[in-house]
């Protein structure tokens, strides 16, 4: 079994738009899960144009090459296209990739709130260009809704969308799904939603492989505040992490959204990993 975790350094260079700097101390901190010994240590490569203009229009990516936070939505994008193709493909079994100016606020013309370029749209498209036609599901826990992924993929019946934000809707003939998990909510109440909302759809989807967008902007003191508790977030992994193995073989891939709080970044993205690195 191996864990793969996708991280360039720039992300710890710079104040990000929303987030902040909160990777300023790692990898570092993460030293310890690092050294597992099925834990790997990958630097993304940048995303190709060629494959952000399949996804993206002309003027979203031209405006995205003139920004100053390009370079790292690039890496970004990068490591989620090449995490995922390493997870289908069987040489990782699951991942956590390190996202920065980019993720679920993207879509095809336009992008906001620090996420300009998508991950799961050219991550999932590179994907089926070189393994098919292949069905995913997504899992978006960050306290917004995530639109720009939404609209990607609304007529993609190949792809579950549980958005777990503030209001219930089915759309895209049922594949499409949006929660409301209140203004404010207990990790009880929260998991509940989890399980009933997501884990029994995917069940039924069988998906090939898990990509969920997690944010900790949720967290208690952050700027998305719903109540949940730092302790919340590496449980929500350990469950669906079991979900992925009963499901698709273990295929899972998190990638990091909201939350600016560095603190609750250092504490649970080393436990994340080492949970994705136990083999049970």
């Amino acid at each position: 079994m191996t864990t793969g975790v996708f991280f360039h350094k720039v992300f710890s260079q710079e104040d990000w738009v929303i987030i902040g700097n909160k990777f300023k101390n790692f990898p570092q901190v993460m030293e310890h899960a690092l050294r597992l010994p099925n834990v790997k240590l990958f630097t993304p490569q940048k995303v190709s144009e060629e494959l952000l203009l399949k996804v993206h229009s002309p003027r979203l990516v031209q405006d995205l090459k003139e920004s100053w936070y390009y370079e790292g939505a690039s890496y970004a994008v990068g490591g989620c296209v090449e995490a995922t193709e390493k997870i289908v493909s069987g040489e990782i079994d699951n991942a956590l990739v390190f996202s920065v100016a980019a993720g679920h606020h993207a879509g095809h013309n336009s992008a906001w709130g620090g996420t300009y370029a998508s991950c799961a749209g050219p991550a999932f498209l590179n994907a089926r260009q070189r393994f098919g036609e292949i069905k995913f599901a997504i899992l978006d826990t960050d306290a917004h809704h995530g639109d720009g992924t939404r609209e990607l993929f609304l007529n993609d019946a190949h792809v579950l969308h549980v958005c777990f934000c503030g209001w219930n809707r089915v759309e895209g003939g049922g594949s499409k799904v949006c929660v409301d998990v209140g203004w404010k909510t207990t990790d009880e109440d929260y998991m509940s939603k989890v399980r009933q909302e997501f884990i029994s759809r995917v069940r039924e989807f069988k998906p090939k492989m898990i990509l969920h967008n997690l944010g900790h902007d949720t967290c208690q003191g952050d700027y998305g505040d719903r109540g949940l508790t730092p302790d919340f977030f590496p449980q929500l992994v350990r469950e669906i992490n079991q979900a992925a193995k009963e499901v698709c073989q273990g295929r899972y891939l998190i990638v990091t959204h909201g939350g600016a709080r560095a603190d609750v970044a250092e504490y649970i993205f080393p436990k994340i990993i080492e949970i994705l690195a136990v083999a049970d």
